[in-house]
């Protein structure tokens, strides 16, 4: 058991279940015999809807009930969805146009939820659904996230949903006129799509007088009030539910309009009702990730120090406001807007565009991965125009250990960070003495091999604020109930892992208990990499009210006074006696005793700064100048997530991450035509990484333990993302320079790779 406590390899406890078929999900966890639901979806991407007749689809067979806007505002449902609007420049908020559960009057992007049926089969409802009369007049389309062009909404002029702002724009611009050295880049990030293992799905059953709805997400309190908020209903009205989810990335933590449809076609029938996407659907109608173009400006003395720093951002939100879709490019990105770089002086100006292509929102990072990704493609460029080695530009403009704690432009405090020292590390484990050599070799088999180096920092995001329960059963077993949503994390053995470090309650006796709304009040569920750090502490804390309401009736049964009771190592000791207690053995005396209510206990706690987590990650690439192919040969990233409460899951979730990032810096790319038809709408055009495209990524740990814990640790679920876009964008803007091409875009597959180095040539 010593091999599971904390900063221990613990295998994952989950797996055996999850590998095994034993996994419950969505589909598995349905009510028997429950109604399927099917969604006509806008064929077009722009017009007004001049028919929708769906009396032939109600006739047919094994139809119970269609759904239409119209139908739903007859019932009292509240159609527009929620989503954050951030303050413009000048003060007044961003735009707030409806965006309405069904399409009313207007279409504006393909696959947009017209109409949903429920029948007794899939292909009952599929039958029906093509039975359905939809005429549209076709209206101009609009693509490109750039003001102006095609009106999406009344009142929203040029489509420019906001036009946020941060920092001093005409005193970054006075210091920009007295910099020795200016250079300017623009960045464009490519769009993806999140593609979970598992689509999106619900399902929704009357349960007496409530309404229970269980849904693939990574959170159930804002679904639950967004559900109540849409139907009308009192909060004790209703149960949310979450059962195992196959990935999240940030794409499953908002509410859709499918869940809130089939949350009202259970009501009206009093019968359950089942939903879940099909894959293209999900392309065309998941919230989709990234899509923006930056135009970045670094000012530097003459000792090549950074003195200002500016970007002009203009982010394409697709048709609608999704739940944080404001949020991501403006407050989230700010948070790491000048990454590690002492900086006095910067701006951000971002423009949020509305378009005729599905919404886009949080994608894994949501936001840090876009400001990195900038920064760092900024400042490798401005170092390769400037003369010097992208290393050394870097170390010399890092924020020292002895400037912490630092207040960054952005607002944000680092409270610890020793970046030179992470980057010294990296280049050792990288090869980097070793890469001219290796260099010449690719070069005398006709190849361009390139380095490329990105040093990220990320900020903890999310509810600051979390609880836990720790409840002892009769069974002997022991509930933990936590605020948050495991998506494929490993969260069970890492709970379990504190549980036994902190408690010494054994792995074994433990169940995790998440995902469910009656049982837990409140949760900041999953994401922004806040899970282990913030229900991590919640945990400890949970433990500690545990200690403190067993400890008079445990002193009292070894016989001494509680001021010489102590708990260590997992259990309850007598002074200086050899008398101990666990804390199991004394749950089952107060249960023999009748002290029922002290074995349930909960503690909230709520962090007051967030951590840090920060790394170098360095990629080397290979390009056949031939056919354009691009291979990532050697993947290298040490990172700093402080104290690793489980080093085989960190390592797990880097893999993941560097996984995706290399998966949209190489191969996935969203492509829509100009009259909105979304062409990368399957895995014969959406081309995914897979195995054979993907290196052995390395990975170190450089741990500088945080201060705004207990356990000194950094989130660690994103970090791969962060740091993989740049470092592979760098290595190729790396094995290029020298032949005199000086913009490279993501993503760089064969075609575009082909393209540019004929154009050089």
């Amino acid at each position: 058991m010593d091999k599971f406590g904390l900063s221990q390899p613990a295998k994952r406890v989950e797996d055996q279940r999850l590998l095994t078929g034993q996994g419950r999900y969505i589909a598995d966890t349905a009510p028997d015999g429950a109604l399927v639901g099917v969604v006509l979806r806008s064929p077009v991407a722009h017009g007004e809807i001049t028919l929708l007749d769906v009396t032939d689809a109600d006739e047919m067979p094994g139809v119970a009930l269609v759904l239409t806007a119209e139908r739903l505002a007859a019932e009292g449902v509240n159609l527009g969805m929620f989503g954050v609007r951030v303050p413009n420049r000048d003060g007044s908020k961003g735009a707030g146009p409806e965006r309405p559960l069904l399409a009313r009057e207007r279409v504006r992007f393909v696959g947009e939820p017209v109409a949903m049926v429920f029948a007794e089969s899939r292909a009952q409802a599929m039958d029906a659904a093509e039975l359905i009369s939809l005429e549209i007049n076709d209206l101009e389309v609009k693509v490109d996230p750039v003001p102006g062009g095609a009106d999406l909404h009344a009142g929203v002029a040029e489509n420019v949903a906001y036009d946020w702002g941060h920092g001093d724009p005409d005193a970054v611009e006075a210091a920009l006129e007295g910099a020795e050295h200016v250079v300017r880049l623009r960045v464009e990030d490519n769009r993806i799509i999140a593609n979970s293992l598992e689509p999106r799905g619900c399902w929704a059953a009357p349960e007496g007088d409530r309404l229970h709805l269980s849904v693939s997400a990574q959170g159930v309190w804002p679904i639950k009030s967004q559900l109540c908020r849409h139907l009308g209903l009192d909060e004790d009205a209703v149960r949310v539910t979450t059962p195992d989810v196959g990935g999240g990335f940030g794409m499953k933590s908002m509410g859709y309009p499918e869940y809130f449809v089939t949350a009202q076609a259970a009501r009206m029938l009093g019968r359950s009702c089942l939903w879940v996407s099909e894959r293209t659907e999900a392309m065309l109608s998941d919230n989709s990730g990234r899509d923006l173009v930056s135009d970045v400006t670094l000012g530097f003395d003459a000792d090549l120090r950074l003195i200002a720093f500016g970007a002009d951002v203009l982010n394409n939100l697709g048709a609608y406001n999704s739940q944080f879709a404001q949020a991501i490019q403006t407050n989230l990105a700010l948070k790491v807007l000048t990454g590690v770089y002492d900086v006095g002086l910067a701006h951000m100006r971002v423009r949020g565009i509305y378009t005729n292509t599905t919404q886009v929102d949080a994608y894994r990072g949501a936001g840090r991965p876009e400001a990195i990704y900038t920064l760092e493609r900024a400042m490798d460029y401005a170092a390769r125009e400037l003369g010097v080695d992208p290393w050394e530009l870097r170390r010399r403009n890092f924020i020292r250990p002895d400037q912490m704690p630092y207040k960054a432009p952005s607002g944000e405090t680092y409270d610890v960070g020793e970046f030179a020292r992470v980057m010294d590390r990296a280049a050792d484990e990288a090869g980097l003495a070793g890469f001219p050599e290796r260099r010449a070799k690719s070069a005398a088999l006709g190849k361009l091999r390139g380095m490329g180096l990105c040093y990220y920092i990320e900020a903890i995001l999310g509810d600051p604020s979390e609880g836990a329960q720790l409840l002892f059963r009769d069974d002997g077993m022991v509930e933990l109930r936590v605020g948050t949503q495991s998506n494929g994390q490993g969260h069970e053995t890492v709970y379990k892992q504190i549980l036994w470090e902190s408690a010494g309650i054994d792995p074994d006796r433990v169940v995790i208990v998440q995902g469910d709304s009656d049982l837990i009040k409140q949760g900041g569920g999953t994401g922004g990499s806040r899970s282990v750090t913030v229900q991590g502490t919640a945990t400890r804390a949970v433990i500690d009210t545990t200690v403190a309401a067993f400890a008079p009736f445990v002193a009292e049964e070894l016989g001494v006074d509680a001021a010489d009771l102590r708990f260590e190592d997992g259990a309850f000791r007598a002074g200086n006696t050899n008398r101990f207690l666990s804390m199991l053995d004394a749950a089952d005396m107060l249960r023999a005793a009748g002290q029922m209510t002290l074995l349930h206990q909960s503690a909230r706690i709520t962090l007051e700064d967030r951590s840090f987590p920060n790394g170098a990650h360095v990629a080397e690439i290979e390009i056949d100048p031939e056919t354009g192919v691009l291979t990532v040969e050697r993947y290298t990233a040490v990172d700093d997530f402080g104290l690793l409460m489980n080093p085989l899951l960190a390592e797990g979730q880097v893999h993941g991450g560097v996984a995706q990032g290399i998966g949209q810096a190489v191969s996935e790319h969203v492509v829509y035509d100009q009259t909105g038809q979304l062409l990368t709408a399957s895995f014969m055009d959406y081309a995914m990484p897979r195995a054979d495209s993907l290196p052995m990524v390395a990975f170190y740990s450089e741990p500088v333990p945080s201060k705004n814990n207990i356990f000194g640790m950094k989130g660690c679920g994103e970090a791969g993302t962060i740091g993989a876009l740049a470092a592979v964008a760098n290595a190729v803007q790396d094995a290029v320079w020298d032949l005199g091409i000086r913009q490279v875009d993501m993503p760089f597959t064969p075609h575009r790779l082909w393209e540019m180095l004929q154009k050089a040539a």
